[in-house]
């Protein structure tokens, strides 16, 4: 499965290498690995027997720069051929974005392709994944073999869905980098059709807002357009009554500058006392008369002491 990292603006995809046996898978990826420059390739990482055949998996990663703004990286697998090496097939397999279908141009060897084709069926669909959806290629390797099937009769046995077929002589490193290229470009477009398929944000607003209902932010402008319309029809209408005030207004133009002054005076009256200065009315008596009780509490206490002090001075006398 593509792993998609915004935050580093990298995208990472899984390409595996099917096939039988001695097909040309490790040596596909020997060529790559050999050809690709130093800055986007990684180390070749290959678990084989003493027979040169692959015993586990082979891995190498590959770096193809910046693509559409984001920094694309292709893993790639190659799976073990033998039959009884099923179980790491299909766990090489997990999460793949894209197949390289090597088959031997051998005559001799076209059943081992088809039983490793079928096998490739199987083993996607128990990820419940269809071969027909997946981006995959095949490849025709080995056609320097002189007895070597013609490129007619390989597609009329094996190419059951019409996917693109090369030709290439994976020792030399014929037809290695056109197939992986392609297939490259297949699983890129297969990201930006999901991408696509990808409800946006508008979308999920408006398919979550019940039926008939405005969007968001419409509601109060109609209203404010309704409100706004009569007052727009009354100020455009010719001959129409105008409002008291401007009567007015015009009535004391007519009378003079004096009688508009007398207006404006009396208009400037004050009116009746507001609440708040009856308030501070209130306050004013209270605090004068608590200055007052102040002052007779000061003069009684010096009466007081005044007259402690003389009685003791008599006393001492």
């Amino acid at each position: 499965m593509v792993q998609i990292n915004f935050a580093l603006k990298e995208v990472n995809c899984k390409i595996v290498f099917y096939g039988p046996g001695m097909s040309g898978k490790t040596t596909n990826l020997e060529i790559v690995h050999q050809k690709a420059p130093e800055e986007n390739k990684g180390e070749l990482t290959s678990i084989s027997t003493d027979g040169d055949r692959t015993l586990f998996f082979d891995f190498m990663p590959l770096d193809l720069g910046n693509v559409a703004g984001m920094r694309t990286k292709f893993q790639l697998y190659t799976v073990p051929g033998q039959v009884y090496y099923n179980s790491t097939r299909k766990l090489v397999l997990q999460g793949v974005d894209g197949v390289i279908f090597v088959a031997d141009s051998d005559p001799d060897k076209m059943d081992e392709n088809l039983e490793s084709y079928d096998n490739l069926i199987e083993n996607l669909e128990e990820y419940g994944k269809d071969v027909r959806e997946l981006p995959h290629v095949l490849q025709y390797n080995k056609r320097d073999l002189p007895n070597a099937l013609s490129v007619e009769d390989m597609d009329k046995a094996m190419n059951k869905f019409g996917v693109p077929t090369f030709e290439a002589i994976a020792n030399t490193g014929e037809g290695v980098f056109p197939t992986l290229k392609v297939l490259a470009g297949m699983v890129l477009e297969s990201i930006d059709r999901m991408d696509n398929r990808r409800p946006q944000p508008k979308a999920l607003a408006q398919s979550a807002a019940p039926a008939g209902a405005p969007a968001a932010g419409a509601q109060r402008r109609p209203q404010r357009a309704a409100a706004t319309a009569p007052q727009q029809r009354r100020a455009a209408a010719p001959g129409q009554r105008q409002p008291a005030a401007r009567q007015a207004a015009a009535a004391g133009a007519r009378r003079g500058p004096k009688a508009a002054a007398g207006r404006g005076q009396q208009q400037r009256r004050p009116g009746p006392a507001r609440p708040p200065q009856q308030r501070m009315t209130q306050v004013a008596p209270v605090a004068k008369s608590g200055v007052a009780m102040a002052v007779v509490l000061t003069l009684f206490l010096a009466a007081a002491v005044a007259g402690a002090v003389f009685f003791i001075i008599q006393n001492q006398g």
